[in-house]
This record gives C-alpha cells, sequence and structure tokens, in this order.
C-alpha cells in the first residue's frame, strides 16, 4: 500500500487577528490541557481552502465573509497518531492526517466567535503569542506546529 494513503487528507488554519495573536481552541475530547488551531479532514472532492473555510465555520462559528487568506504553507505537512489512540481515531483506518494549512486573518470582532457549534470541539478559546503554540497542543503534533509557525513567520 502507498504511504500516502494511510494518511487522511485535512486542512488547518492559522487564523490571526489584528494584533498578530493567534486563534485556539481547547478540545472537548481531551483530557490534557490540549488547545489547538481549527483543523479538520476534507470531503471527497472537496477543494482544500474551501475545506479550511467549512472547518473553521463548523468549529468556531466564524462565516468566511470574515477571513482573509494570507499565505498557504509551503508543503504539506503531517502527523502520526500514537498506537495507543489509533484504534479509536477514524476506526483506525488512518495512520495519521497530512494536512494543507492556510495563514487567514480574522476580520470580525470577538463576538464572532461561537464554539457552541452544532458538533462542538471546543470548551474554551484564546487568542495566543504564535511560539507559544507548539507548548500548547498534544505532544504528537508538536513538530508540526513548530513547521507551521516557522512557515509563516514572514507574516508573525
Amino acid at each position: 500500500m502507498n504511504q500516502e494513503n494511510l494518511y487522511r487528507r485535512g486542512v488547518g488554519v492559522m487564523l490571526i487577528n489584528a494584533d498578530k495573536l493567534v486563534w485556539v481552541g481547547q478540545r472537548i475530547d481531551n483530557t490534557d490541557e490540549a488547545w489547538q488551531m481549527p483543523q479538520g479532514g476534507l470531503d471527497d472532492g472537496e477543494e482544500s481552502w474551501a475545506g479550511a473555510l467549512r472547518e473553521l465555520k463548523e468549529e468556531t462559528g466564524i462565516r468566511k465573509k470574515l477571513v482573509e487568506q494570507v499565505a498557504c504553507h509551503p508543503e504539506q505537512l503531517r502527523y502520526d497518531i500514537p498506537d495507543a489512540i489509533a484504534s479509536r481515531l477514524w476506526g483506525g483506518k488512518w495512520k495519521g492526517q497530512i494536512q494543507d494549512w492556510y495563514l487567514a486573518r480574522f476580520l470580525g470582532d470577538d463576538s464572532d466567535i461561537d464554539i457552541a457549534t452544532q458538533e462542538p470541539e471546543f470548551n474554551a478559546w484564546q487568542w495566543v503569542e504564535p511560539a507559544r503554540l507548539p507548548d500548547l497542543i498534544v505532544p504528537f503534533k508538536r513538530d508540526m506546529y513548530r513547521r507551521i509557525v516557522d512557515g509563516f513567520s514572514d507574516w508573525l
């Protein structure tokens, strides 16, 4: 089997506000204090940026008219799911995700953010300094988050 077929296709959004702080949400389904940027899988045939906007809306309530794409990360990034939880996620079908990451500017106000979505993923949210991101994410995604911050450093 092709190694790429072991990874679920996904997208992520590094959403920055006017102060160049990054939006993160605290995951509902993690017992550790895990904060992450909006991300998720692509639907079959879905274009990457459209999928990023859909995930952003589903997870944060932020409408696409309040988001401006700034940059796309120069490479696709991947992470592996630890063996201990791999069988619980996605029915054990995937080894991890390979993702397109976008840097986007938030054009709205904090009142435009609503994490009480139809299928909530977060129980809290905050704006943080980009350099803090790798320390806030679950350990198996830290290297990827460092690469995201590095890849977008010219705009941060």
